[in-house]
């Protein structure tokens, strides 16, 4: 066995020392005490359903089409996507920084001295070797930072997600909207004909002397304001379907032909199964963005403390050298050389200190997000359950009323045809058909919303799978 040279034990020492503990605090998540169960739930859920493609519930087909589309070619995922791939590379550098450092070089140099100072004679030089570097982390701040890293990659990963959640609520929340626009458009539309008929019915009624020309002004006025809701809808209309595209990655116009043909609003399924405020924490990616920049500014505190204690550096070089080229390589030719330095700040004005008082603000900056980014994402979830179980109500109240107001319009006709109540009552129950028909559209719309605005809320709409796995962290950091 051969005996450890000066250098070596020195070295092996550091290297050892360079494994162990780091400075700084070891991050703990925080425990928020969140209740055990939803305040605003109809029943009690135990167990959430998988919300990764919730919008399947739906029944939709061109719906789960358009979603399809953005999440492949949506700008805001493209952007999502190149940071992440960003944060990748920036946590491949941290890891990189724990490494050595190593690199060869070959070279040649040809010199002649003048004839009055020396020989006049041409030397060469030939040389050949390789130099290593490493600065051993002996109290951790290249982990820390390699820490802080992963924490800003799986945070990238998280803020990924949230983006395909936010898209995914939004196309359909736009697809909604143009479906009850389209929906309201053919009430209007419908309306406009009975109204035009009524109109033709007054004036033959006029031309017989059996009512005065006010029942005829007044049922032209009815057909006109009616006629004058058309545009605004159409407006609105086109503008739902532009910003379809664009969530899709498309120029406004392209999905006309697709969404062209009126459908119905899509309708929601009895129930929803949406598990303990703990699952929707679990699954909402905004909440795990928070908590890994959490993770990281903690780590960064070790990182910044670190430069108050002394740093090393172990670097040394080993090659040949000689005065032809052939001679390269004999043992002859060998030269190497060790070299073993230890640096510290004796005095700064108090800069590093101050760095850390910086970044123990910024980590409690970050806890404080981290706690406001739970408690929103509870209220959220409880805001869309009172607001879609509320929405439901109002849904079959107004299908009630319309059922109601569509016989009150039929009455009306039938008795004001035969002399027995005057044009009035005609037009008050045909603005009252309209209104409420039209309510009931934007009810039925808003119920939906609501709902999707629940999956939303709950995490719902993205895949693990639909992200490369993370690379592990390297021996000896910490998670």
């Amino acid at each position: 066995m051969k005996k450890l040279t000066g250098f070596a034990l020195p070295a092996i020492l550091l290297a050892v020392l360079s494994g162990c503990a780091s400075v700084g605090p070891d991050y703990i998540k925080p425990d928020m005490g969140i209740s055990a169960n939803w305040a605003n739930a109809s029943t009690k859920s135990d167990a959430a359903q998988d919300l990764s493609q919730w919008w399947q519930q739906l029944h939709d087909p061109l719906l789960s089409d358009l979603i399809e589309q953005s999440l492949k070619a949506s700008p805001d995922l493209r952007s999502a996507q190149a940071k992440l791939r960003e944060s990748r590379a920036r946590r491949g550098l941290a890891g990189a920084n724990q490494l050595p450092t190593v690199s060869a070089s070959v070279s040649e140099s040809r010199s002649k001295s003048s004839a009055a100072t020396g020989s006049g004679l041409t030397r060469e030089l030939y040389s050949a070797g390789f130099d290593a570097s490493w600065e051993p982390d002996i109290f951790g701040g290249t982990r820390r930072a390699l820490e802080a890293s992963q924490a800003d990659l799986e945070g990238s990963e998280a803020s990924l997600h949230n983006t395909q959640v936010s898209l995914v609520a939004e196309v359909a929340l736009n697809y909604v909207e143009l479906r009850a626009f389209q929906a309201r458009l053919g009430i209007a539309r419908d309306n406009l004909a009975s109204q035009s008929e009524t109109l033709e019915l007054t004036g033959w009624r006029a031309e017989a002397g059996l009512t005065s020309s006010l029942d005829v002004e007044q049922a032209r006025t009815n057909r006109e304001q009616t006629r004058a809701q058309i545009p605004a809808l159409e407006t609105s209309l086109a503008q739902a379907e532009h910003r379809l595209a664009i969530l899709l990655g498309q120029a406004p116009g392209t999905l006309h032909d697709k969404l062209a043909k009126p459908a119905l609003i899509p309708t929601a399924p009895d129930s929803v199964a949406i598990g303990i405020p703990a699952d929707t924490l679990r699954q909402r990616p905004d909440v795990r963005v928070a908590e890994r920049r959490l993770a990281a500014e903690t780590a960064r505190i070790g990182e910044t403390t670190a430069a108050l204690y002394p740093g090393f550096k172990l670097s040394g070089s080993i090659g040949w050298e000689a005065l032809s080229f052939g001679a390269l390589g004999g043992g002859d030719s060998l030269a190497r050389s060790l070299l073993g330095s230890v640096a510290t700040t004796l005095f700064d004005g108090g800069r590093i200190r101050q760095r850390i008082e910086i970044q123990n603000a910024v980590q409690e900056q970050a806890l404080v997000n981290y706690e406001k980014t739970v408690l929103s994402a509870l209220e959220e979830v409880e805001n869309a359950l009172v607001s879609h179980a509320n929405s439901r109500k109002r849904e079959q109240a107004l299908r009630e009323a319309a059922d109601a107001a569509h016989n009150a319009v039929l009455m009306a006709h039938h008795r004001y045809s035969t002399g027995i109540i005057d044009f009035q009552k005609v037009l008050d129950t045909e603005r009252t058909l309209l209104t409420v028909q039209d309510s009931l559209k934007v009810t039925e719309a808003e119920s939906i919303s609501t709902l999707i605005r629940l999956y939303k809320a709950l995490g719902g709409g993205w895949k693990p799978a639909a992200v490369n796995e993370t690379p592990p962290l390297q021996q000896g950091s910490t998670s």
